[in-house]
């Protein structure tokens, strides 16, 4: 006997509906995809935050980036990662602080196992690219910018590198190229002005999907030099005692074994470096709007740390750090008070002054939210920052308070020696302030609001105070 095997019943609408329910997710994560904000991160290198003309009272001249901070929002209490090139800028690729850092001295580099911000935004659908100085991978392949989250780089790779402003060879996606202008001595390319050139014709290209640029400068990071047009406008301006650098044969300050050429208008140079950064973010700005795409493009300015003595650098005659105490290498907030200027047109339509602390560690779950990312869903991401998206709009969201923090591994001797020697530390919770130079220093505390100077030391007067800051230290030191 043959039995017939009757088949079970189908749901033909249930099936329809899950179909019909994926295509409608499909179809909302790519409307979201579409109105996704382009995003470009500009990074200075040793700009303190009195060099721009928007900050302060600077003879630099900075055009461009005051009109973009005249027209969005000028943080006056942004902070960078650390006080030194490597750990501020991974703090800023991996959205961590110190506490959560393995090393935060200047020798740290990215880890293979590392989520980088442009791994986040490849979760959302961006096309990402990197330009300039990169200097935290030392492994090409593995932790290179193409295996870090980028489709695409062009620059610098080693720390080392970045200390030339004509360099003779360039990187590109892991192939090195030589760059004959600046061979034999010769000065014809100048390093910033390829990096905005590329970036340029990158952010010009048709794109199905919003971009991520992250645009690293190397200046003004000594050596000091710029294009003759940049000096030019300066000459005359400042008085000048020429820096010497090896030209004796003999080291005229500690730092002349990596800037050896002699500078004869050391404060001329300086000023040309910024003011040519500000003549190539306003070639970048007037190349979105005659493209249309400046509307829904947010840019970011900011420095990687405070400004520098080296190579001929004067801190003092700038008063670059200004009204902060310290510079490079100081966690007082001359070395991590940096300027940030967000320029978002689609959002950011009445511009504003925001004095709401925040870091580079915050840059990571910032630009996840941007992007309808849910960190929950990234693998292996590890954070510890607070997204401030809800500041960047024209009603803006408070944020709670929460204790800002940062850890500086100083190397022995030689700022490139690789062999720590003291372990500064420093905290913030609203306007209190605490630093402690070394781990048996002592621990001093300021009130960063009524005295942003760090000159009153007020540990006596607040001993409750005092002691959470202190706690802290002994929690958190690396």
């Amino acid at each position: 006997m043959i039995r017939l095997i009757t088949p079970p019943s189908i749901d033909y609408f249930g099936i329809m509906g899950l179909f019909f329910g994926a295509l409608l997710s499909v179809s909302a994560a790519s409307d979201r995809l579409a109105d996704s904000p382009n995003i470009i991160f500009i990074l200075a290198d040793d700009l303190g935050f009195n060099q721009l003309g928007c900050y302060g009272d600077t003879p630099i001249k900075t055009p461009n980036l005051d009109r973009l901070a005249n027209s969005g929002i000028r943080f006056t209490q942004a902070y960078s990662g650390n006080t030194v090139c490597s750990p501020s800028r991974v703090s800023l690729f991996t959205g961590r602080d110190g506490r959560l850092m393995e090393n935060n001295s200047n020798t740290v580099q990215l880890r293979d196992i590392d989520v980088t911000v442009a791994h986040v935004l490849k979760h959302a659908g961006y096309d990402t690219a990197l330009f300039g100085k990169y200097s935290i991978g030392s492994q090409m392949g593995v932790t290179d910018p193409l295996a870090m989250g980028f489709d695409t780089w062009y620059g610098m790779y080693s720390i080392l590198e970045g200390h030339r402003q004509y360099p003779q060879f360039l990187w590109r996606d892991g192939r090195k190229l030589r760059i004959k202008e600046n061979e034999g001595g010769k000065r014809g390319a100048y390093a910033q002005e390829l990096f905005a050139e590329e970036a340029i014709d990158y952010i010009t290209q048709p794109h199905e999907n919003p971009f991520f640029v992250m645009l690293a400068f190397s200046s003004p990071h000594a050596e000091l030099a710029a294009p003759k047009k940049y000096v030019d406008a300066y000459e005359g301006g400042f008085p000048e005692t020429p820096y010497g650098g090896m030209s004796s044969g003999e080291p005229s300050d500690k730092y002349a074994w990596y800037y050896p050429e002699p500078v004869d208008q050391p404060h001329a140079t300086l000023a040309a470096m910024v003011t040519a950064l500000d003549d190539y973010v306003g070639r970048i700005v007037r190349a979105l709007e005659e493209r249309g795409m400046a509307e829904n493009t947010m840019i970011f300015f900011t420095s990687d740390n405070g400004p520098h003595d080296e190579g001929g650098g004067d801190v003092e005659f700038f008063r670059a750090s200004a009204p902060y105490k310290g510079m490079k290498r100081d966690v007082y907030d001359g070395g991590i008070h940096v300027p940030m200027i967000v320029h978002w047109p689609a959002a950011i339509r009445r511009p504003r002054v925001d004095t709401t602390p925040w870091a580079f560690g915050d840059v990571l779950p910032t630009f996840a939210e941007l992007a309808g990312v849910s960190l929950n869903l990234v693998p292996r991401v590890r954070t510890n920052g607070m997204s401030i998206r809800g500041l960047l709009k024209d009603n803006p969201t408070a944020m709670p308070e929460r204790t800002l923090y940062w850890e500086f591994g100083k190397q022995a001797g030689d700022p490139n020696s690789g062999i720590i020697g003291e372990i500064f530390q420093a905290a913030r919770r609203g306007d209190w302030k605490a630093v402690r130079y070394g781990l048996g220093g002592q621990v001093e505390l300021y009130n960063i609001g009524k005295d942003p100077g760090e000159n009153r030391e007020l540990s006596e007067f607040y001993p409750e105070v005092h002691q959470e800051f202190s706690e802290l230290f002994r929690q958190y030191q690396n």
